[in-house]
């Protein structure tokens, strides 16, 4: 029965780590928007990442940063308690399932500024991803 209950809490953890990767904040990828092509290149998280490349017949980079994880869960059925006896079911079983949680991370990028960030899959983005305070595009003044 503790066997089940660890089960249970594990999955509930990984449910958590998986619905808090899925939050994506606009002001993360807005301040992408105008950043040299060379802050995506010196980024410390980023740089931990494969990437891969492509490149449109417009000209435009589409850079791919993909982060992923294995993910394993296991449930076990011990059989059945009642009252203070234990009783295992000849059915008793365990099962176990894994899988990957990838974010790709997707950087379009012309004439060396960054157009766009999208991040699409299982992601998360904070203060950690933007580019580095050297690396900021100017503010345009309002007008």
């Amino acid at each position: 029965m503790m066997s089940f209950f660890r089960s249970l809490t594990n999955t509930v953890l990984i449910a958590g780590f998986i619905s808090g990767c899925a939050t994506v904040r606009q002001q993360d990828l807005d301040a992408w928007v105008g950043a040299p092509v060379e802050a995506l290149d010196a980024h410390p998280v980023f740089l931990t990442m494969p990437m891969y490349r492509a490149q449109t017949a417009s000209g435009v980079e589409t850079r791919n940063y993909v982060n992923s994880k294995e993910v394993e869960q296991c449930f076990t059925n011990l059989g059945v308690r009642r009252g203070d006896k234990k009783y295992v079911s000849h059915s008793a079983f365990t099962t176990c399932s894994d899988s990957r949680v990838v974010c790709n991370n997707l950087f379009y990028i012309q004439g060396e500024k960054v157009l766009r960030y999208v991040p699409t899959g299982a992601c998360y983005t904070d203060d950690s991803v933007r580019p580095n305070v050297g690396y900021l595009a100017p503010k345009q003044p309002v007008r």
